[in-house]
């Protein structure tokens, strides 16, 4: 009986293990687990908790010092170099096709059309694509720019070509000689005409309606 209970104590997995660096004998649950291949229901790192503890408060004064030290002699060689930016390279220049009088000549995208882009009334950026011969008309006709061969942008919001247009014409309706607070297009929009500071006008209520989608002439002349 007595062998029997000796084999069952050395095959019994121990309790206890001496700690490496102290060397006391304390329970498993002192130690860490080891992982990766060295892993095992029973495996443990060789330092206890308390020995980690005295290990990691000893170091830490020196960490601290070396942290201080770096940064000191950082922040000194940071004042003793002068502080020089490299200038951003430059973009290559873009030569755009101009014309014999000097303006730059819209060309389409390989989609055929141009783009135009501007900013709404809250400021937001937007843009589209228009044809061509719209394209040009709007720049010829002061409503926008040309930014390059392929792009145009839209000098007014909404709301900003209305204001420009009563302050040109000092809220003085087109076509009776009122007081005038809305805009209206002498070329009407339903036969071709455009948004544009040549097309528009200011006009007072009763005239904007009363014109409608008719000619300039042929309202003027009723």
């Amino acid at each position: 009986m007595d062998e029997l209970e000796q084999v069952q104590e050395t095959v019994r997995p121990s309790t206890q293990k001496k700690c490496s660096h102290c060397g006391q004998s304390k329970p498993l649950a002192e130690f860490l687990r080891r992982t990766g291949r060295r892993s095992g229901p029973g495996s443990r790192r060789g330092a206890c908790k308390d020995c980690r503890k005295l290990r990691a408060s000893a170091a830490e004064p020196s960490e601290t010092a070396a942290r201080a030290s770096t940064g000191k002699a950082r922040t000194t060689l940071e004042q003793a170099l002068p502080v020089t930016t490299a200038p951003a390279p430059a973009p290559a220049p873009v030569t755009p096709e101009v014309s014999a009088k000097g303006e730059i000549v819209l060309r389409p995208t390989r989609k055929g059309f141009i783009w135009m882009r501007g900013l709404t009334d809250k400021g937001r950026r937007w843009h589209q694509e228009i044809e061509l011969a719209l394209a040009s008309l709007l720049v010829k006709e002061g409503m926008a720019v040309v930014v390059n061969r392929h792009t145009i942008r839209r000098l007014y919001s909404n709301k900003s070509f209305r204001q420009y247009i009563l302050a040109r014409d000092q809220h003085t309706c087109y076509f009776c000689g009122e007081y005038g607070d809305t805009i209206d297009h002498k070329l009407p929009r339903a036969k071709g005409g455009h948004t544009t500071p040549v097309n528009c006008v200011c006009a007072c209520n009763s005239c904007n309606q009363s014109k409608a989608d008719q000619d300039i002439e042929s309202f003027m002349n009723l």
